[in-house]
């Protein structure tokens, strides 16, 4: 079981010992050291913070015990009870609240949970604020309000609503495009939140929306990450319904992944790739994702006579890239989604809404807008780590090896050749390196990563 503090929030499995999982104790701990981090920060008394949760078993405790933490430091709280990563995001700067704090370990399976902790833009607390509520919460230097200064409590239950209208009202998505498509869409949200809205925000697009694990219940009927291998049944579905496109997001709703009316994946890298090439379309821009993401993106961006820049791996390091050179469009390729005219956060449901705004207006099917992009594919590998090698070392070995090519060290190595590249970088959660490539083939993918793996070891 493991406990795992990073700079962008505190994430674990329920039970167990204190310091080694997410248990009652460490998550006051960590909620305390953000609201007194914020009240340091702030300068004020009269704080408020924005709560939601997705439907994991575990998040009613988790909730509880984070409101009440607050309160018990005079900082009023506004629950949004069960939510999405994206809807509290949008809610904290529409209510004007002081920051943010998320309960989702995202797609991790039912045992995790986790605290993501926003600011009061509602974005993501930077590297350099996260290390000092990690510092606070080491230190538990801790001073609580007296019982005539607890933090008020309030719910709300028109979140989603708000959210969805803020979509809607976007100038991009094409409400009556969309309508007149009648769309049949298949849904699986994995047992959670996204059971919720992303069926209400459809209704307003004028589809049909097909339930499957809609229920936010927390059983995740089958591991949560939106990847081929866990989505035979909507695959399935799709082809049963004669449905027009099948939609799956993660127990959060900030990754989107697509089937095609085939039954077929559209791949994740390309949830971006298809949403990127309708905005663009429309106005020259920047479009951002990270090292490790598809090529494709960047080929789409060229045919429309914009730029395309990489970020280092990490929500946090493309939103910076993004606002440093004023992206149209951003995200990662795991189907997230950033569009930073609704909010700077991966967001399903703008994506949902986008997506079918372009599927319209090209007025094709799923499957033939995807064959209209070029098709890479991508290789996954990893090399153990052992006490003997020195990471830092072998990564500047395979630079000066590949120095001819393109290469860029924004985040360990990445070598771009003519057809395809390579991304090598140091896990921040296991002791390994990863091998990233992405080629014309699966087979070319697979073999640069392991052309790669044996040149690694002979420079060891």
């Amino acid at each position: 079981m493991s406990l795992i503090k990073s700079i962008s929030g505190i994430r674990g499995t329920i039970g167990g010992k204190v310091g080694d999982n997410l248990t009652p104790l460490d998550v006051v701990k960590f909620v305390s050291a953000f609201g007194i981090w914020l009240q340091n920060n702030k300068n004020k008394k009269d704080l408020t913070l924005i709560i939601g949760r997705d439907a994991r078993i575990s998040g009613s405790m988790v909730n509880s015990l984070a409101t009440a933490t607050l309160q018990g430091l005079g900082i009023n709280v506004i629950d949004l009870g069960l939510s999405t990563t994206p809807t509290v995001e949008v809610m904290v700067p529409e209510l004007n609240a002081d920051g943010g704090i998320i309960l989702t370990a995202s797609h991790n399976p039912k045992q995790w949970n986790a605290l993501k902790l926003l600011n009061e833009k509602g974005e993501f607390i930077s590297g350099e604020n996260g290390a000092e509520v990690l510092a606070l919460a080491e230190s538990e230097d801790f001073n609580y309000a007296d019982v005539d200064d607890l933090g008020k409590y309030e719910t709300r239950d028109d979140a989603f609503d708000i959210h969805i209208q803020q979509i809607l009202d976007l100038p991009m998505v094409d409400v009556e495009a969309i309508k007149a498509k009648k769309y049949k869409i298949v849904l699986d949200a994995v047992n959670s939140t996204g059971g919720i809205a992303i069926p209400m925000l459809l209704d307003k697009l004028g589809c049909e929306t097909v339930k499957l694990y809609c229920e936010p219940n927390g059983q995740f009927p089958h591991n949560p990450e939106p990847l081929k291998e866990h989505l035979g049944d909507i695959c399935e579905l799709v082809i049963k319904e004669n449905a027009d496109l099948g939609v799956v997001v993660d127990p959060d709703v900030d990754r989107l992944a697509l089937i095609d009316e085939k039954g077929e994946m559209f791949g994740e890298e390309y949830t971006l790739v298809a949403v990127a090439d309708y905005l663009l379309k429309n106005k020259n821009g920047v479009a951002i994702s990270n090292l490790s993401s598809s090529r494709a993106l960047r080929d789409v961006a060229q045919t429309h006579n914009s730029e395309y820049f990489a970020s280092a791996v990490g929500e946090v390091n493309v939103v910076n890239l993004m606002k440093e050179k004023n992206a149209v469009i951003g995200g990662e390729g795991n189907g997230g989604i950033i569009y930073p005219e609704l909010h700077y956060g991966r967001d399903s449901l703008v994506g949902v809404a986008l997506f079918l705004t372009h599927l319209a207006k090209e007025n094709k099917t799923v499957s033939e807008l995807r064959a209209g992009y070029p098709s890479y594919f991508m290789g996954k590998k990893k090399i153990e780590l052992t006490p003997e090698i020195n990471v830092d070392d072998l990564l500047t070995k395979m630079e000066k090896e590949y120095q001819n090519e393109e290469v860029s060290t924004v985040d360990g190595v990445k070598i771009d050749f003519e057809n395809n590249w390579v991304h090598l970088r140091r896990s921040n959660t296991e002791p390994i390196i990863r091998i990233y490539t992405e080629a014309k083939s699966q087979e070319e993918a697979d073999k640069l990563g392991d052309d790669m793996i044996a040149k690694i070891k002979s420079l060891i």
